[in-house]
């Protein structure tokens, strides 16, 4: 049925502008605001261009309770390391041992992934296969 259709994900923030320079200016992503007024929203445009809406609930907002967004990377301390150096900081789960970085490796192979928050407190990814 919907095999044909465009289709996107969505998430929540509490402050768009904030949204938008952090997405756009810390991430590097194409991030951009559309409409006005209550119907203002950002688009972000990932890589192969894919688009995710993010849209504004103010006060009403609550963190997402999973991972929003996931990056791959070729090179997780590289990532971690240009995050950190752009004032990103490193989440750490209970059940999860990470290292200094606050990367948690597989030791069974190359797999390792970092979370951090975005400023409304959704969670994102960065992670190596």
């Amino acid at each position: 049925m919907f095999g044909s259709t465009t289709a996107f994900s969505s998430f929540s923030v509490d402050d768009l502008d904030a949204a938008r320079a952090f997405y756009g200016d810390t991430l590097g992503l194409q991030a951009e605001l559309e409409g006005s007024g209550e119907m203002r929203m950002l688009f972000l445009t990932l890589a192969g261009g894919a688009r995710v809406m993010v849209y504004p609930k103010g006060d009403q907002h609550s963190p997402a309770s999973f991972t929003v967004l996931n990056f791959q990377v070729d090179d997780i301390d590289a990532a971690v390391d240009a995050l950190t150096d752009k004032g990103v900081t490193f989440e750490r789960y209970e059940g999860f041992e990470s290292d200094a970085k606050g990367v948690v490796r597989d030791e069974r192979g190359p797999a390792a992934i970092a979370w951090f928050t975005d400023p409304a407190r959704n969670v994102i990814a960065v992670l190596q296969r």
